[in-house]
């Protein structure tokens, strides 16, 4: 085999540089989140395949490698950090909402039905889930050629090229995902705290609280009228009065 027909070396990019602000920090909380415990397991998900691949690569296990740092890979590491983040946020409007009902005095059955469900979860993810609507359009095209980087020799050395240049530009996507993931997080922790503001304007209805008192008082001055010898008392109360006296 010429040098030409000899498979060129499998070698993996490094990826920190294109992580950017996954690796660096962004310096935001969005919707008051501190995040940067998600951030960082999810820059540690792609160091973690990388190296994988790395160490594959060098026992000549090329599908294995290349499929170590595939698009399954990023979009694992992309989807359980989306998780994540819903998840903190979820705990977080929950927290909100509930002290504000309990601070106004809101009937526990309402209190719980207030609190986001499964459904809302799920809502949050989708739109949480969107900005990385571009990721996924990369790792579709490193999925295309990730299979010709397997087979490139010296005759085809741009496919390596254009795998390599997929994975950079993963990262570099994978960061636009998340600064656009922490953006989407200030939106929904803003229409949260739109129902936490309803929330603590709730007052009880006045009118049945009026209806009430005035129930109470007008049965407490009847009861006395009738112990005071004013009125006569009903049959079934004077009934109920001599089964009670001995």
């Amino acid at each position: 085999m010429s040098g030409t027909d000899t498979l060129l070396p499998l070698r993996i990019p490094e990826l920190g540089p294109y992580l950017g602000r996954i690796v660096s920090g962004t310096g935001r909380t969005p919707g008051g989140l501190h995040l940067d415990g998600i951030r960082l397991r999810l820059a540690t998900r792609i160091f973690e395949s990388a190296g994988e691949a790395r160490r594959l690569a060098s026992r000549e296990k090329r599908t294995a490698a290349v499929q170590a740092i595939g698009r399954d890979a990023w979009l694992v590491a992309w989807e359980e950090a989306v998780g994540s983040t819903v998840g903190l946020l979820m705990e977080r409007v929950s927290a909100q909402l509930d002290a504000e009902a309990r601070a106004v005095g809101l009937p526990k059955r309402r209190r719980r039905r207030m609190l986001p469900g499964n459904d809302e979860a799920r809502a949050a993810r989708a739109r949480l889930g969107s900005s990385g609507t571009g990721l996924v359009q990369v790792l579709n095209q490193l999925e295309h050629v990730s299979g010709q980087a397997v087979a490139a020799t010296g005759l085809d050395s741009g496919a390596m090229a254009a795998w390599q240049r997929a994975l950079r530009l993963a990262g570099r996507r994978l960061e636009a995902a998340w600064l656009a993931l922490e953006d989407e997080v200030t939106r929904e922790a803003a229409r949260w705290q739109q129902e936490a503001n309803l929330v603590a304007a709730w007052r009880r209805p006045v009118l049945g609280v009026i209806v009430a008192g005035a129930a109470g008082t007008a049965l407490a001055v009847w009861l006395g009228l009738i112990f005071g010898g004013y009125l006569a008392p009903p049959w079934w109360l004077a009934a109920l009065w001599s089964e009670m006296t001995p």
